[in-house]
């Protein structure tokens, strides 16, 4: 099942209707109404399906929407000792935990907080499962798991790639026997990154020869993360069938570990114009920095959609930068309705996930406010404001 609502063009049309000035600048505000909306339609899939859907805390980790997000799913997925310690204590429902490096005086307080945790390599199995079997001694109940490198690549980007050669997360397959595997729970996945559901099938046909045997013997297949599910053009339908198609064929149980899925069009990352220049083309300085509070458009490189921008062609371009002393902290060259002046407020659509949990204070650059609003009501609320203490107490 797709959906024809374009979640890009519904989320600009939300947050048109939006009142910038009603929050500080910078601020991160996020619609409960579209988070809900997003864990509705994979609590549809995980009941048609029969999977357990989690979401993946590495992409959106808010506290604040933990009661919106647990009303539809199953759990949380953590990368490591404080997000599996965030799913426990602030959202509950199962913890998954990955980590491609434990530490060995972290992992004791992992197994406790953790329903399955799940290991990156044969000799980690290994050298951690005397520490596995004292946690189940002393009465904690936790399934382990390997991560496997499928050796088929579908990423459109190798640093967001994880079957990319000389990966260094999962063992590969072909690298894995039988005995190596003994007495562990299930196996973990994951080699997606924003995509529709073809990449995943491909990517099963590609393995299934490989770990289907295997998966006779154990209790789960987790199938991590980067599924766009809650996009209106993805194949819900497919993953549906291909799911129930697992569980018959293995009798194991599925999950899955959306991140943006849980949070995608939610949120816009709210700025203000602090200067208007020229050097071979306008300029604007803004409060928002993208080496600061959006990593994502230097390190993918993307370029986030502007609130309000013209169509490619119409009007005058600007570059929009922050206020920090990286020379490339460049956002993006945009087309904006109307001329911008100081003091102008403006906004970045989609930032709920990702922009939000990567942001620093490289040269003290303040963090932005956080704020939930909900799209029904029109009710607002600031969750939280930074100040000089966040910067100094950080180092």
């Amino acid at each position: 099942m797709t959906d024809p609502i374009d979640i890009a063009a519904d989320s600009r049309a939300r947050f048109a209707r939006f009142d910038l000035s009603r929050v500080p600048s910078p601020c991160f505000v996020v619609d409960a109404a579209q988070i809900d909306r997003n864990c509705a339609i994979l609590a549809d899939v995980a009941a048609r399906s029969g999977a357990h859907v989690f979401l993946a805390l590495k992409a959106f980790s808010m506290p604040t929407l933990a009661p919106v997000v647990m009303a539809h799913l199953s759990g949380t997925a953590a990368s490591g000792i404080h997000e599996a310690r965030l799913g426990r204590e602030r959202f509950g429902g199962h913890v998954a935990t990955f980590n491609a490096g434990f530490k060995a005086d972290e992992l004791d307080e992992v197994l406790r907080l953790s329903d399955h945790v799940i290991l990156n390599s044969v000799s980690q199995l290994a050298r951690f499962r005397h520490m596995v079997d004292g946690a189940r001694a002393s009465g904690t109940q936790v399934e382990i798991g390997l991560r496997i490198n499928p050796e088929h690549s579908e990423g459109w980007n190798e640093k967001y790639d994880p079957a990319a050669p000389c990966s260094r997360l999962g063992a590969p397959v072909s690298h894995v026997c039988p005995q190596d595997i003994a007495g562990i729970d299930g196996l973990h996945m994951h080699t997606l990154c924003e995509q529709g559901f073809e990449p995943l099938k491909r990517t099963w046909e590609a393995v299934e020869p490989v770990i289907g045997p295997w998966l006779h013997g154990l209790r789960w297949l987790n199938l991590g993360g980067g599924h766009h599910i809650t996009r209106g053009d993805y194949d819900r339908d497919g993953l549906v069938a291909l799911i129930r198609q697992i569980r018959t064929t293995y009798g194991v149980e599925v999950y899955l570990e959306p991140g943006e899925a849980v949070a995608l069009q939610a949120g816009i990352l709210v700025g203000e114009v602090l200067d208007i220049a020229e050097n071979g083309m306008p300029l604007a300085i803004s409060d928002i920095s993208a080496t600061c509070h959006m990593p994502d458009v230097i390190e993918a490189p993307y370029r986030p959609d502007l609130l309000g921008e013209l169509p490619e062609g119409e009007g005058p371009e600007i570059r929009i930068g922050g206020p920090s002393c990286l020379a490339g902290d460049v956002i993006g060259d945009f087309r904006p309705a109307g001329g911008w002046a100081v003091g102008d407020r403006f906004a970045f659509l989609d930032q709920a996930h990702y922009s939000m949990v990567k942001t620093n204070t490289f040269n003290g650059v303040p963090l932005p406010a956080i704020a939930v609003w909900d799209s029904r009501t029109d009710d607002l609320r600031i969750v939280r404001q930074f100040g000089y203490d966040d910067f100094l107490n950080r180092l």
